[in-house]
């Protein structure tokens, strides 16, 4: 039997509202949706195969949790602070990594990690 080839990951996050979620995220990732399927849902493409969906789900809103690696930790929560955006402070993990914590007005949770490796 062979395996399931994946050809995209797309990360779900559930909201209340998608289209005021919409502007936040919107402010997260620096531009607008990729895109707009459905009155419901909402994409930005954050790599060349991972998407982030952000689909209303009033019953399941604020129970997301999202880790997204980025290149430059510091330069990163430095944009994200000029967006308007509050993350937290920057946190050790282990094996050089660090994380920095934010919320959307939903109450998910987002991590930005530096120092991701595929392999430790």
């Amino acid at each position: 039997m062979s395996a399931v080839q994946v050809e995209h990951v797309l990360a779900v996050v559930p909201v209340r509202e998608v289209a005021s979620a919409q502007d936040w995220y919107a402010r997260l990732f620096g531009r607008e949706p990729d895109n707009r399927p459905m009155a419901t849902l909402a994409e930005w493409r954050v790599t060349t195969a991972g998407w982030v969906q952000v689909f209303q789900d009033a019953g399941r809103a604020g129970t997301g949790l999202l880790n997204l690696a980025v290149a430059d930790l510091d330069a990163a929560v430095a944009e994200l602070r000029g967006r308007g955006l509050t993350p937290g402070p920057v946190r050790g993990a282990s094996r050089g990594v660090r994380l920095v914590a934010l919320e959307d007005p939903d109450g998910n949770r987002l991590s930005l990690v530096g120092g991701f490796r595929v392999e430790y």
